[in-house]
């Protein structure tokens, strides 16, 4: 498997590095996720206690029906939120797919971008490959998420790694995209990526989980997110024993639980 470094913590699946959710955007489809400015570096800074190894920040909501903001009050949000993260020390990736905005948020301490478009806007590589930032790139054929099965997933997952590597940029983690990004895409779609996902590592790649609470897990329990927090945890452990190299999450301390009793099992 090929490795990714960002800020010096290595990305190689031999144990997942845990990656802490923060949303500024007031429109997300958990709102229990929802931080303001002012608790931003004390919520971040706890999470880091708890054992996430970075935090992402995400300024816009993309569930379907969520209120459509402009790149520019995106812009505004993510900037007001990474300042407050200036000099922690603290490892942090930014949930954009816009160049505008990730030009403007890494004049601060930024060190690996969170693109859900997969580098489909030209200027996102373009960016990413001249300030050498790494990449969490996410599978996308025209718009976010609108993969609708695995083979269409992993096609287009071999499409990102190839512009990836076509623009310059060699550090990077592929997402397959698990979640209702597009209104066509099914609880069964997410499903079949997540029984499959060890099939994935025909890439050659790390891979992120980004499972949270999403709404694939509350077609069965029938649950809203606030609810979902056992059943995310459930389907996490497959996705780890099947090979996630990163684990995206609302949850730490019991994520970081889930890890360090999987790797236990793996070294007993």
């Amino acid at each position: 498997m090929q490795t990714c470094t960002i800020n010096k913590i290595r990305v190689d699946g031999s144990r997942p590095v845990l990656m802490g959710i923060i949303n500024i955007s007031p429109e997300s489809f958990f709102s229990g996720s929802y931080v303001p400015d002012e608790k931003i570096r004390i919520t971040a800074e706890e999470m880091v206690t708890q054992g996430a190894d970075l935090i992402d920040i995400g300024a816009r909501s993309t569930a379907p029906g969520s209120r459509i903001i402009t790149v520019n009050e995106e812009k505004e949000r993510l900037i007001s939120a990474l300042k407050t993260l200036d000099g922690s020390g603290i490892t942090v990736s930014v949930d954009t797919m816009h160049p505008d905005v990730l030009d403007a948020a890494l004049d601060h301490d930024v060190h690996v971008v969170n693109d859900i478009s997969g580098l489909i806007n030209p200027g996102m590589a373009q960016i990413m490959a001249e300030e050498k930032v790494p990449g969490i790139l996410m599978a996308t054929n025209q718009t976010p998420g609108d993969c609708l099965n695995f083979q269409d997933t992993f096609h287009s997952l071999q499409a990102v790694s190839d512009r990836a590597l076509t623009a310059g940029i060699s550090e990077f983690i592929l997402d397959p995209g698990v979640g209702r990004w597009i209104p066509e895409r099914t609880p069964d779609a997410d499903f079949e990526l997540c029984r499959r996902f060890q099939e994935l590592s025909q890439l050659n790649r790390p891979f992120l989980a980004a499972v949270s609470r999403k709404s694939f897990l509350g077609s069965v329990i029938g649950q809203g997110p606030e609810d979902r927090l056992s059943a995310t945890l459930a389907i996490t452990s497959h996705l780890v024993l099947s090979g996630a190299a990163m684990i995206r999450t609302h949850d730490i301390p019991e994520t970081k639980d889930l890890i360090e009793v999987l790797s236990a099992l793996r070294m007993a």
